[in-house]
């Protein structure tokens, strides 16, 4: 009697398990996501890489191999031929390109960290009537397209006399960019408002406190907006090309298109062209990447 009673408790207590999914498929559903991933991965880099094994190698091969048309990723006759470099540098004048390009670059970035620093300094610290205002205004700007407002930012260069030199694309370069002064603003609401309190009972004020606190603590952002305005600044074609058309200011986004005027059937030169002009920008992602992105994800998570 008692052994009938623990059967039947121990029949009762047994609960039905589902049927246990085979370790062999859930192996081979992550095998097929893994191999699924690294395929988007090699197909994404194959576009992109793809283009620029090209250009590449037609820099490299002779007039009488282009000519020959033996394909877009053959191989050049003499991978050492740097004649179309030379040709490039010479005629299409990229030594004065590349000054002028510095001589911009340099005003419109040290005047883009200025201004941007400073206006988010006052939008964060001051308070003052219609600032909400101020920035929606700053959001709405950036939804504006700039090729609107080309007409009427043309008259106002061309009334400062300032049409056909270098000063005209640092303004534009300098008074257009929103996205710093937000890369800026969301440092700056991350240092502590004690430190300014304290540096004002020393007695310092508003700008001791931006030049002695406020910037040095913005170096991580400065190295963010540094990096991406002078990327964005060294590939800038269409500025240059409407408010700078003298050849003597020609910066290398310009120079490079009045290749097609001399060298408009040798695609050789023009592609020696377009290395020079993107070797400088892809060394300086590849080294200074890390600061891009750790840039962005500080301001972000701050």
């Amino acid at each position: 009697m008692t052994t009938t009673t623990t059967t039947t408790r121990m029949r009762s207590t047994t609960v039905t398990r589902p049927p246990a999914r085979s370790a062999p498929a859930s192996v081979l559903r992550g095998r097929i996501a893994r191999a699924l991933t690294y395929l988007s991965l090699v197909a994404a880099t194959v576009v992109v890489l793809l283009p620029l094994a090209v250009v590449f190698l037609t820099s490299l091969k002779s007039e009488r191999e282009m000519a020959d048309d033996s394909g877009a990723l053959s191989l050049p006759g003499d991978l050492l031929n740097v004649s179309n470099y030379v040709t490039a540098f010479q005629d299409g004048r990229m030594l004065m390109a590349f000054g002028n390009t510095a001589f911009i670059l340099l005003f419109a970035i040290a005047g883009t960290v200025v201004i941007g620093s400073m206006a988010a300094y006052a939008i964060d610290r001051f308070t003052f009537r219609f600032r909400k205002l101020v920035v929606a205004l700053f959001l709405v700007a950036t939804l504006v397209p700039g090729v609107t407002t080309q007409v009427a930012t043309f008259q106002i260069v061309n009334s400062l006399g300032m049409f056909d030199t270098r000063w005209a694309p640092i303004l534009l370069y300098m008074g257009t960019d929103i996205v710093s002064i937000y890369i800026f603003l969301q440092f700056i609401r991350s240092i502590p408002v004690s430190l300014d309190e304290a540096a004002r009972l020393d007695g310092a004020n508003s700008l001791t406190i931006y030049r002695r606190i406020i910037l040095p603590l913005l170096k991580p952002a400065i190295a963010t907006v540094v990096i991406v305005k002078g990327i964005t600044v060294y590939n800038d074609f269409y500025i240059p090309f409407l408010y700078m058309p003298s050849e003597d200011l020609g910066v290398i986004s310009t120079s490079l298109f009045r290749f097609k005027g001399p060298f408009g059937a040798h695609w050789e030169v023009i592609s020696a062209g377009v290395v020079l002009v993107i070797l400088p920008t892809l060394l300086a992602f590849l080294f200074l990447q890390r600061y891009i992105y750790n840039g962005f994800m500080r301001g972000a998570t701050k």
